[in-house]
């Protein structure tokens, strides 16, 4: 791991297009502002986490876990739909 000491308003570049700023020190707490391309994911770990295990979840659910799902029934009574006056 590459630790670097940086003060506020100091920036970081990882490769060319990703900037990782120090916006604010309070206390034990560092506020950092990333500027990164839109095509490129930028979250908190827990966050990140989280969105893997869902996937990883999602990715082993089976047809038959699916049945019924998204299966639209029309209703019994059907109303039609009344015809406008001119």
């Amino acid at each position: 791991m590459l630790v670097l000491s940086r003060q506020r308003d100091e920036t970081i570049m990882i490769g060319d297009n990703i900037e990782v700023t120090v916006v604010d020190i309070r206390g034990d707490k560092v506020r950092l502002g990333i500027n990164a391309p839109k095509e490129i994911s930028v979250h908190r770990k827990e966050v990140y986490d989280a969105i893997r295990r869902e996937n990883r979840a999602a990715a082993q659910v089976k047809p038959e876990d699916l049945s019924g799902l998204g299966k639209v029934t029309p209703p019994k009574n059907p109303q039609q739909p009344k015809e406008e006056k001119k």
